[in-house]
């Protein structure tokens, strides 16, 4: 795979972008769509979701300033595109485990590309319950494997905000999982 200081030096390189691009889409576009789907649930949010997110990628190329990786830089972006779509649709926010609606989950359970067993059900069910922030860190740190340090760039949050969080949603699963 093409490093990402390569890459990026290609991006900005107006003769070079669009071919630069699509390395681009080769190399980040699943990770990103997992990311995505997380959040925003069914595949076609995702997809619509993923999609904007490489457009707000390829108009700011050439604003990304190098302080964070690019994968870090576009998974905030992500994050930012699928928190404005679910803000517009003021989808998917709830308080305790009986709040989440059956639709919902036969939304999730339903969806051919979800396999999950009882215990994954019940998993997705108790981070259902989570505050937005704390379900998203969850999300990062135990599906995506980001480190704290990269869910603080995407985030703006201290590392040390994250791992409590991080960590009492763990403690939170490990008391219902088995309820």
């Amino acid at each position: 795979m093409i490093k990402d200081a390569e890459l990026v030096k290609k991006l900005k390189d107006a003769t070079l972008k669009d071919i630069a691009f699509s390395e681009l889409l080769d190399a980040y576009q699943e990770r990103l769509y997992w990311h995505i789907r997380k959040i925003v649930i069914t595949h076609e949010n995702a997809d619509d979701v993923l999609q904007n997110t490489f457009i707000r990628v390829y108009k700011s190329i050439a604003n990304f300033k190098e302080k964070s990786s690019l994968h870090t830089w576009m998974y905030r972006i992500a994050y930012n595109e699928s928190m404005r779509f679910l803000e517009k649709n003021n989808k998917f926010n709830f308080d305790d485990i009986d709040g989440v609606p059956e639709s919902y989950l036969e939304i999730l359970f339903e969806d051919e590309y979800f396999n999950g067993d009882e215990i994954q059900q019940k998993l997705q069910k108790i981070i259902d319950t989570f505050k937005e922030k704390q379900k998203r860190i969850f999300q990062m740190k135990y599906f995506d494997e980001l480190s704290f340090k990269q869910i603080s760039q995407i985030l703006k949050v201290p590392e040390s905000t994250l791992k409590s969080s991080y960590y009492t949603a763990v403690k939170t699963i490990e008391e219902k999982i088995f309820l």
